[in-house]
């Protein structure tokens, strides 16, 4: 498999199948075709007065949902606080900050066919509240991030979403960035507790 492999938007039978695959792992599912839609999706899912957090999603940028969180006054956003300390000698705020929302918004470096969900970060500071820290949790996902099995989702994570990574932080923060921990949803433990919104079109990396 080729980097190029990994852009390439699934069938809609691919992500009917996966859609299926996900409700009998326990996750409520909506599909909807762009990124405005899945932003739509999110949005009306948000409680009022919910203290929201999320990781720094290329997803969430592209479909218009982080800048919404960071802009408005409506939202109790986590990363306006976290972004205002510095990331050495506060970031242990930074993390207690992040470790238990109401609601964690985040998005996956690949899905299996099966409906793993898979994650990678280089400081884990989101994976706690992913896995049980958010009392909600909602994914949203690009079809294009289907991929058939947990090996092949290793190697997306290694060939496509790492070297992305490494160069945006590079360009940011004049650092590399690293894979060191890695998450796997297999299922949802808590009924109700996580959507996942599956976007048809491309969104993220």
């Amino acid at each position: 498999m080729t980097a190029t492999d990994f852009t390439a938007p699934a069938s809609d039978a691919e992500l009917d199948e996966l859609a299926v695959n996900l409700r009998a792992r326990n996750f409520d599912v909506v599909v909807v075709q762009t990124g405005a839609e899945a932003k739509a999706e999110v949005l009306k899912r948000i409680p009022e007065g919910a203290r929201i957090h999320s990781g720094r999603s290329k997803t969430l940028e592209d479909i218009g949902l982080f800048d919404t969180l960071m802009e408005s006054d409506e939202y109790d956003f986590v990363r306006k606080q976290t972004l205002k300390l510095d990331r050495i000698t506060q970031r242990r705020e930074m993390v207690r900050l992040g470790a238990t929302p109401d609601l964690m918004i985040n998005s996956v470096q690949a899905v299996t066919e099966a409906g793993q969900m898979v994650f990678a970060s280089a400081s884990g500071s989101q994976i706690g509240a992913i896995s049980a820290g958010g009392e909600k949790l909602i994914l949203v996902v690009g079809s294009q991030k289907i991929v058939p099995n947990l090996d092949d989702a290793f190697q997306r994570i290694q060939e496509h979403v790492l070297p992305y990574e490494d160069a945006r932080l590079l360009e940011q923060l004049g650092i590399h960035t690293a894979w060191t921990r890695t998450l796997i949803l297999e299922r949802e433990f808590t009924p109700g507790r996580a959507t996942v919104v599956l976007v048809r079109d491309p969104v993220g990396v």
